[in-house]
């Protein structure tokens, strides 16, 4: 009888969070179905050379952050999606393979407008998004992959023609409607 009891409360258990990631699954689909949503990064994570190696261990990160992982709270960043309009403002963390300086955006990846290439698939087994965005910004070309999954948080990976790779882990959500 106890056996049975215990298992019942299992098995509640998990039906419970089934119903919520549906739930949250459906506003995911609601969100990207429209091309209304909006990605906050909490944490990027760049390639670890031997120069942010050498940045974390002089103590310049932020607290708990490291040269593989940094943490990005109180740092504006965003990717929204507008329909077909992208806007990009994350903040770089690596160094450049090449090419000319910084511009005057500062050492971020500042882009906006409508992408050489977008497109949208759902990976109907794990129940993710992924959205590929193709831009290029003056002599310096941007391939970005964004999997969005059904609990709301998002992997942005950023490679660049100019810039070693680096990821960003965040939130999707919502664009704010002062922002539309």
């Amino acid at each position: 009888m106890l056996i049975v009891f215990l298992v019942s409360i299992l098995y509640s258990c998990g039906s419970s969070s089934r119903v919520t990631d549906n739930a949250q699954s459906q506003r995911l689909e609601e969100l990207v179905s429209e091309k209304h949503f909006e990605i906050r990064s909490d944490q990027a994570m760049p390639m670890a050379t031997a120069s942010l190696n050498s940045i974390s261990d002089a103590g310049l990160f932020p607290p708990g952050s490291s040269a593989g992982q940094i943490s990005l709270i109180g740092n504006p960043n965003y990717l929204k999606v507008t329909g077909d309009s992208v806007a990009i403002y994350l903040p770089y963390f690596g160094e450049r393979q090449m090419g000319g300086g910084y511009n005057h955006d500062g050492p971020g990846i500042k882009l906006e407008g409508i992408p050489d290439e977008m497109e949208i698939t759902k990976d109907e087994q794990k129940q993710r998004y992924i959205v590929q965005i193709e831009m290029k910004k003056a002599t310096e070309s941007f391939d970005i992959e964004v999997t969005l999954f059904p609990n709301m948080n998002s992997i942005i990976s950023v490679n660049s023609s100019q810039r070693f790779p680096i990821r960003y882990s965040g939130t999707v959500q919502p664009i704010p409607s002062e922002d539309k």
